[in-house]
């Protein structure tokens, strides 16, 4: 398992962790195949759908 860190990509973490991807729907990241998300780092997407990326890192870190 990779380490998974707030500047990985939803791509990246995707690719080397695919079992977080209903988690990351469930938190409002609905287009996680789009060509922009995939290149936004955790972080980015975290502040653009108005989450905490640190609960968001916790729940991810729950499921990898």
């Amino acid at each position: 398992m990779a380490d998974i860190t707030k500047d990985m990509t939803i791509g990246e973490l995707l690719r080397t962790t695919p079992e977080v991807a209903p988690l990351l729907m469930e938190a409002g990241m609905h287009c996680l195949g789009c060509p922009a998300s995939l290149g936004e780092s955790l972080e980015e997407a975290a502040m653009v759908h108005g989450l905490d990326v640190d609960d968001l890192m916790n729940a991810i870190n729950g499921i990898a």
